[in-house]
């Protein structure tokens, strides 16, 4: 029987946070899939199609070594619903500190409420990623920071090209 787990997020822009958490899940289960949508209270910086090719790219050296089915989807529906389109019984959250705890047990237990048949199962952050966040990246960039040190090199590439943009 194949294990399938999702990994939602907005991945705006993935980071080596997101990286992490990716190569542990993979470790857990068969198939993961990645799950990206839109996070409807936020503003993009990277566009969808990109955000799905900066993944692809930035997960291919780990679908190269593993034995775990890694796939990419997008999504603008209940994560439950994305998980269950994808055949999942877990949904993978990292954890990053406290806060994001707080945060995520709540969103568990609604999914829990609206999907008793797929578990959510928390992976700690990495002590070397664990600071990092998509929006902290994203200002970082915006105030012409180095970002090199928490996003691979696509993203970096990316972001440089969506701001040239604006």
């Amino acid at each position: 029987m194949t294990r399938t787990a999702l990994y939602p997020g907005s991945f705006d822009p993935v980071t080596y946070g997101h990286l992490d958490i990716i190569a542990r899940a993979a470790q857990l289960f068969d198939r993961l899939v990645l799950a990206v949508g839109a996070h409807h209270e936020k503003k993009a910086l990277l566009a969808m199609d990109v955000r799905l090719k900066v993944l692809e790219e930035a997960v291919r050296p780990l679908t190269e070594r593993t034995s775990c089915e890694i796939t990419l989807a997008k999504f603008s529906c209940l994560t439950v619903e994305a998980a269950r389109r994808a055949g999942a019984c877990a949904i993978v959250r990292g954890l990053r500190d406290g806060s994001d705890f707080d945060y995520e047990v709540r969103m568990a237990q609604m999914n829990a409420a609206l999907a008793h048949d797929v578990e959510t199962i928390f992976l700690a952050a990495s002590p070397s990623s664990r600071m990092i966040a998509s929006s902290l990246v994203k200002q970082i960039a915006r105030m012409g920071g180095d970002i090199s040190q928490f996003v691979p090199m696509e993203a970096a590439e990316a972001i440089r090209a969506a701001q040239a943009e604006t």
